[in-house]
């Protein structure tokens, strides 16, 4: 009786289907995408050499009063060049220094202006650039003199690639100010050809 019961068991159960599970050789690895291309990393950015040298001239603690109280925020200022010609500024502000420094540096980097330096990395001609109360004279200087200038003004004449100049600040003496007196006088320069030309020596 027992044998009986134990044949009808067997045949009342399911036979076992085949596994649906594709052979280990033929699944596709872990991590990696369907058409076979491997998500790049994050990381392969930072391996890149950047285009531009910045430097921060200036940070400054602000405060906003509003109906809760004062909100404190951070402004940085912040110059960027590649030391061949081309140079940059900005000024951002944010709740965090290292953001206002990361703000201001992609905004520089997209306010670029080229200027075009005579042999020995110095100026054209003599200029004087102006903003607001602030009077910036720059001097063309033979080689060996170096940049004789302030930090505002140093941070944007070596990031411009100016090897050989003086320099003197009159007015304002607000960072921004003489950065932005700089960069007028900067803009303002001749070439070479076009200095001759206009003293009649062509």
């Amino acid at each position: 009786m027992a044998e009986e019961e134990k044949k009808v068991v067997e045949a009342a159960a399911p036979a076992p289907e085949a596994s649906q599970e594709a052979p280990r050789e033929n699944r596709r690895p872990r991590g990696e995408r369907r058409n076979g291309d491997r998500r790049p990393r994050r990381d392969d950015k930072k391996d890149q050499p950047k285009e531009f040298e910045e430097r921060v001239v200036f940070i400054n603690r602000v405060s906003k009063t509003v109906k809760g109280g004062r909100r404190m925020k951070f402004t940085a200022l912040v110059v960027v060049g590649d030391r061949k010609g081309r140079y940059g500024f900005a000024l951002a502000k944010a709740a965090e220094v290292p953001d206002a420094i990361k703000k201001a540096s992609q905004a520089a980097a997209k306010n670029i202006h080229t200027i075009k330096l005579v042999k020995g990395g110095t100026l054209s001609h003599e200029i004087v650039g102006h903003f607001g109360a602030c009077k910036v004279y720059l001097k063309p200087a033979p080689e060996g003199t170096g940049v004789i200038a302030g930090g505002p003004v140093r941070a944007i004449l070596e990031l411009a690639g100016v090897e050989n100049v003086c320099s003197k600040v009159y007015g304002s003496r607000a960072p921004i100010n003489i950065i932005r007196a700089t960069s007028k006088g900067l803009d303002e320069l001749k070439s070479f050809k076009e200095m001759k030309a206009l003293r009649g020596k062509e």
